[in-house]
């Protein structure tokens, strides 16, 4: 099983290479690749070292996969080339997640949508795979007609720039900027782009592509994200609106029972979920489920999760995961 990670360098890229070397995922060699000027340097994979190659001559050694995190445009230009010589790209920018060919993959949840002849593959946004991974089961029993979320989003989202701008601003150091604003004792109501309905980018993302892995068009999503002085995860607050009426500890019960999903809500022991412990974690963490009083069958829940992990780099293998267990790859 020869691996090809893209953008292995970056943040994300490097959590994939943690979750591939801790899952024990059949790799038989590494195919690191980077950007120019990244070509030549050498990253450490299960105590073997591996020479960083580029786009091109990871394409000639035609790997069995490739699990990309290289930005939109890479992926738009690279993933048909590894695609036409057999390999089975998995892409984590949002370049394919709404194109009617692709699958946008959340394994628990419509993994088994996915044959041998996806030869890319996308992987959902950070902030909708926790929201679905909770969603999902709960549309099956109740059937979903309205979800408000407002997101509190991790800098890591943005990446190492944005790291680095908390860091200068807790040191008091004049440095380069990933936000138009400071980040530090600030909260930021802008992820992503703007489109032209006022929303950002990010906020349409929870909105399509929730419907989209779920497979129900008529989930009606309303979303504000904002980026927080966080490192290590997003937090979500999510009120559901659901067709049918539903008893809070049935839905308790329900993602208990639900893979992936780990239950937080014991207001006795004062335990909610917390980017503080769920950074590091693979789980998505639910918890202040409580009935919203203010509106019929509806629902409050609080859901968080890291980002670079369920929100990236491990929901992505567990695709790859999935493909070699069954046989497509």
């Amino acid at each position: 099983m020869r691996v090809a990670v893209v953008g292995a360098t970056g943040m994300v890229g490097e959590v994939m290479l943690q979750v591939l070397a801790e899952r024990n995922f059949p790799v038989t060699e590494l195919i690191p690749v980077a950007s120019e000027k990244s070509v030549g340097k050498e990253i450490e994979f299960k105590g073997t070292k591996y020479k960083v190659v580029g786009l091109q001559t990871a394409v000639d050694m035609r790997p069995d996969i490739a699990l990309f995190s290289a930005g939109g445009e890479t992926s738009l230009a690279w993933a048909p080339k590894f695609a036409e010589v057999g390999t089975t790209v998995i892409d984590n920018s949002s370049a394919w997640r709404m194109d009617q060919t692709k699958k946008l993959i959340v394994p628990e949840i419509n993994a088994s949508e996915l044959t041998k002849e996806d030869k890319i593959i996308a992987n959902p946004n950070c902030s909708t795979i926790q929201m679905v991974m909770v969603l999902a089961p709960l549309h099956k029993k109740y059937k979903i007609k309205r979800v408000i979320v407002s997101t509190y989003q991790s800098i890591t989202g943005t990446g190492v720039k944005a790291v680095q701008q908390l860091e200068n601003e807790y040191a008091g150091v004049q440095g380069e900027m990933a936000y138009k604003y400071p980040i530090h004792r600030n909260a930021i109501p802008h992820c992503d782009s703007f489109e032209e309905n006022g929303y950002t980018k990010e906020e349409m993302k929870l909105v399509r592509e929730t419907q989209k892995i779920i497979g129900d068009k008529t989930i009606a999503v309303t979303a504000t994200a904002v980026r927080v002085p966080i490192v290590g995860g997003h937090s979500e607050a999510v009120n559901v609106e659901f067709v049918n009426d539903f008893n809070v500890s049935e839905i308790r019960e329900i993602l208990h029972h639900t893979d992936g999903v780990t239950v937080q809500d014991n207001l006795d022991t004062f335990s909610y979920p917390m980017p503080l412990f769920a950074q590091g974690k693979d789980d998505v963490f639910v918890g202040r489920i409580r009935r919203d009083e203010s509106q019929p069958n509806s629902l409050n829940m609080w859901i968080v999760a890291d980002n670079l992990r369920k929100g990236a780099a491990t929901n992505t293998i567990q695709i790859a995961e999935y493909l070699v267990v069954n046989n497509l790859v």
